[in-house]
């Protein structure tokens, strides 16, 4: 009855840990860029009641004892592990030409100052007093310049046109490739001037998350790879992967989980409480 208790015990606490995961999936639901998670559950340890035993002689002999199988009784369950969707979310447009969203694979890279990096799928960036594109903490978004170096991105306010005078800046463009080109007062466009750097990981669900909706790199992710990302659109943001339907339901079947775990508890307490009235 112990085990039993024991048991109550632990699926109690671990529907508990999911509800938790349930609860910050469902306040997420309209950050922007957030990836939800998912929980899940392995039997702990088994004390074996019955052991196994090999049949002996002949299998046609009746007069031979077959063999028997392990009888085991478990006691509860744990938390195997929490799992990070990656899964693309809806990219919504906003019209706004600072917001990005990348569209596939790869995350944009931010400086947190120090040589630090932190990835992002969050594109709702803003420009400084400076012109560089920044987070909504002010972090720096990091992109490569004409030379090949990389440098955050900066939007200037006059850039020379081809034929060398300097201009004002009109307004700036990024390509699907994350290239950003210039208009310029008199007509003229710079191409390529920047590149936003992206950043892919072989195992994207090994970052761990950090605040501000940003992600550290990993011993497991691995370290972020130059190779091929998707498609960066301007003027729009990728929303949250969260579905409320999806919560809800995974809401209710962890209550009542929870819920009939602690009745195995109560019911385990009336039958120890039997026990002792036995004794008087």
């Amino acid at each position: 009855m112990l085990k039993s208790m024991y048991s109550g015990i632990s699926g109690m606490k671990a529907n508990q840990t999911k509800m938790d995961v349930v609860g910050n999936n469902v306040a997420n639901v309209g950050t922007t860029g957030f990836k939800k998670s998912t929980t899940r559950f392995a039997d702990a340890l088994n004390q074996t009641v019955i052991y196994s035993s090999v049949p002996g002689g002949d299998a046609g002999d009746p007069n031979v004892i077959g063999g028997v199988n392990p009888g085991q009784v478990g006691v509860g369950t744990k938390v195997n592990g929490i799992f990070r969707s990656m899964a693309q979310g809806n990219i919504q447009p906003t019209g706004r030409p600072t917001d990005l969203a990348i569209d596939g694979d790869g995350f944009f890279i931010v400086s947190l100052g120090k040589n630090q990096r932190a990835y992002t799928r969050d594109g709702s960036f803003t420009l400084d007093k400076n012109g560089s594109l920044v987070t909504g903490d002010g972090y720096k978004v990091m992109g490569i310049d004409a030379g090949g170096n990389e440098k955050p991105i900066q939007i200037p306010k006059e850039e020379k046109n081809p034929a060398g005078v300097l201009q004002k800046v009109l307004s700036f463009n990024i390509s699907k490739e994350g290239k950003i080109s210039y208009l310029l007062a008199d007509g003229t466009k710079v191409e390529n001037a920047q590149t936003l750097k992206i950043a892919v990981f072989q195992n994207p669900e090994g970052l761990e998350s950090l605040s501000g909706n940003l992600y550290g790199q990993t011993g497991n992710s691995g370290a972020p790879m130059n190779t091929k990302h998707g498609l960066i659109n301007q003027g729009a943001i990728e929303m949250s992967n969260v579905d409320l339907s999806d919560e809800f339901t995974e809401m209710i079947v962890t209550t009542r989980a929870f819920q009939a775990a602690s009745k195995v508890i109560t019911t385990s307490d009336e039958l120890l409480q039997e026990i002792i009235n036995l004794k008087r």
